[in-house]
């Protein structure tokens, strides 16, 4: 078993000050103490008095808000689900569980995720006294969609002056899901036709059609017992199954592109580790179609089948009463970018759903070999095609002349609502 990596003592008040200890009133103060802390070399210069007036003050907060540190129970939560851009708003109860009041309670959110924002943050209560309850609200914003891990809620006090915070009560808020937002399609057009299901009425989810009967035959074992015919059992004296025609269903492909490969501009993101905080604008606006597409899909009888490749493959399913959307936008909320050419990995998974899948969408970031070698495989395995780029500016490879049914969309575009028809 790994030991814990050791963290300096150091490392780890300068994180405790950072994160939580001080407020922005706090920090000034803080830094103006380094500043004239220059004036130690001699008590013969104005700064000297400067610092010892600094630090009296920074010693008599530290201590008031130390003495005062609230004892609070904290009651409420916050929605599990938000839509990106929206925001989202939920109370907490907090009681004073202390024999004194506690002075300027507020409510924070340490190590808050860099696409949520915190709105509610000078919110206060002036004052609680002993055993008293009292209701703060909470606000975020939710910049882009995504599966956030939330901190735990910290309520505190800033009492005296609004220069530090303390309390030690925690209250964890869960998870949050914040899905993509979309508009809605008035029409889309989509090649239609019909193959077939193996598992038939399974597969439909008992939706639309049903099982036309054909006739009877001899039982072979491993059979559904439900197949098996009685009455024709006792007559024959034989097991007997009932023998149904399969079905045949327009299964639909949505297959989302999530390649952003790395360049030059985006340097300060590789040195963070992380994605911007508003996400990448041509991703975005694919998961955001994405999402409008099976929208206007799950109004139908189709099935859909959704591929998405990012750190790890997703493969889902919905139409026909299989899943909801809501599953759906949750899926796409948990999508992430790929940094390495993913079409090794959804190739595979994409072929050998093709000899039952009627269409394909196919919602491509750019177009270059890989892509191009995926298209040319759907299109020889007998699928109709529609493909659609979500791209600000020209392709790195030109598309080929053959491909008839091709869109190409600006992340502006999307974004704005200007898609109503595809």
């Amino acid at each position: 078993m790994a030991r814990p990596r050791y963290v300096p003592w150091t490392l780890r008040y300068w994180r405790y000050l950072w994160r939580y200890k001080l407020t922005p009133s706090g920090w000034f103060l803080f830094w103006s103490l380094l500043l004239t802390s220059a004036g130690l070399a001699t008590v013969m210069i104005p700064v000297y008095q400067v610092f010892c007036v600094l630090l009296a003050s920074y010693l008599v907060v530290w201590v008031t808000n130390l003495l005062f540190r609230p004892n609070l129970e904290t009651r409420g939560q916050l929605p599990r689900r938000v839509t990106a851009g929206e925001t989202l708003c939920g109370e907490f109860n907090l009681t004073n569980q202390s024999w004194r009041p506690a002075y300027d309670v507020m409510l924070w959110l340490v190590s808050l995720p860099r696409s949520l924002t915190l709105l509610s943050a000078d919110l206060v209560i002036p004052r609680l006294g002993p055993g008293k309850t009292a209701t703060l609200p909470l606000t975020l914003e939710a910049r882009r969609r995504g599966v956030y891990a939330m901190p735990d809620l910290r309520p505190h006090s800033t009492f005296p002056f609004n220069m530090m915070r303390s309390g030690s009560a925690k209250h964890p808020l869960g998870t949050l899901i914040v899905v993509p937002r979309f508009h809605r399609l008035t029409e889309i057009n989509v090649p239609a036709g019909l193959r077939y299901q193996p598992g038939g009425v399974a597969l439909s989810s008992h939706v639309g059609e049903s099982p036309e009967y054909i006739g009877n035959r001899e039982y072979v074992p491993g059979e559904p017992a439900r197949r098996l015919d009685f009455r024709s059992w006792a007559r024959l004296a034989r097991p007997v199954v009932r023998e149904y025609q399969e079905e045949y269903y327009c299964r639909i492909a949505l297959i989302l592109d999530t390649f952003i490969p790395k360049r030059g501009g985006r340097i300060s993101d590789w040195l963070r580790g992380s994605v911007p905080a508003e996400g990448y604008p041509e991703l975005e606006a694919a998961i955001s179609l994405s999402a409008s597409i099976a929208d206007s899909l799950a109004a139908t009888e189709h099935l859909i089948d959704i591929f998405a490749a990012g750190p790890e493959l997703y493969v889902f399913r919905a139409g026909r009463q299989i899943a909801h959307f809501e599953n759906v936008l949750e899926i796409l909320a948990s999508v992430d970018a790929c940094h390495t050419n993913p079409f090794h990995t959804i190739a595979p998974a994409v072929a050998d759903e093709l000899h039952s899948i009627t269409t394909t969408i196919c919602i491509f970031l750019d177009w270059d070999t890989s892509r191009e070698a995926m298209v040319r495989e759907i299109i020889e395995s007998g699928c109709q095609l529609k493909l659609i780029i979500v791209r600000d500016g020209e392709t790195t490879l030109p598309l080929p002349a053959d491909l008839s049914d091709v869109t190409h969309l600006t992340p502006q575009l999307i974004h704005a609502g200007g898609v109503d028809y595809l």
